[in-house]
């Protein structure tokens, strides 16, 4: 392979990571020829909980696609939504918006967002996602209070993951 190839494979390579953040994607795959013995096959993908292993248990970054169950019974007034149905469902349902860390918290230590019972106004941050470095306040979509938390603090979630139910 000359360094030519090697320079233009690298910048094919780039530009697939640049399509996959852009458009949301979770995995691409595309296979290059050259010559009829000469190609690359080119796998990209987006380990969607990657960005949270560090902070959360190895158990729940292994197997991204059930990441809402795992978070979900590890928090007290999880057992009710299930009973009840599809958490998400729920017209005062807050999901996420990322893939990331929940933090409850502005800073460790620091008195928590938000309590069961807990009036808030439309605005008021709720919580933290923390995705690739970045805190992302979770403001409450509407005036009401806090029925439910379905998360723990430190759980990895996914997009579409629902993190408070509003009454």
């Amino acid at each position: 392979m000359t360094q030519d190839t090697h320079d233009a494979d690298v910048a094919f390579i780039k530009a697939l990571a640049e399509l996959l953040r852009d458009n949301d994607l979770t995995e691409l795959q595309v296979k290059r020829e050259y010559g009829e013995d000469d190609s690359l096959n080119v796998r990209v993908s987006r380990q969607t909980m990657a960005a949270a292993a560090p902070a959360a248990p190895i158990m729940v970054a292994a197997d991204p696609a059930p990441a809402p169950a795992p978070a979900a019974p590890a928090a007290a007034p999880a057992a009710a939504p299930n009973a009840e149905g599809d958490p998400a469902a729920d017209p005062g349902a807050v999901i996420s918006p990322m893939v990331g860390t929940v933090y409850m918290q502005a800073e460790p230590g620091a008195p928590e967002f938000i309590k069961v019972g807990q009036a808030v106004n439309e605005g008021d941050t709720l919580l933290i996602v923390e995705a690739m470095k970045t805190m992302n306040h979770i403001p409450a979509p509407r005036s009401g209070t806090v029925k439910r938390i379905l998360v723990d603090d430190g759980a990895a979630v996914e997009f579409g993951t629902p993190l408070v139910i509003l009454g």
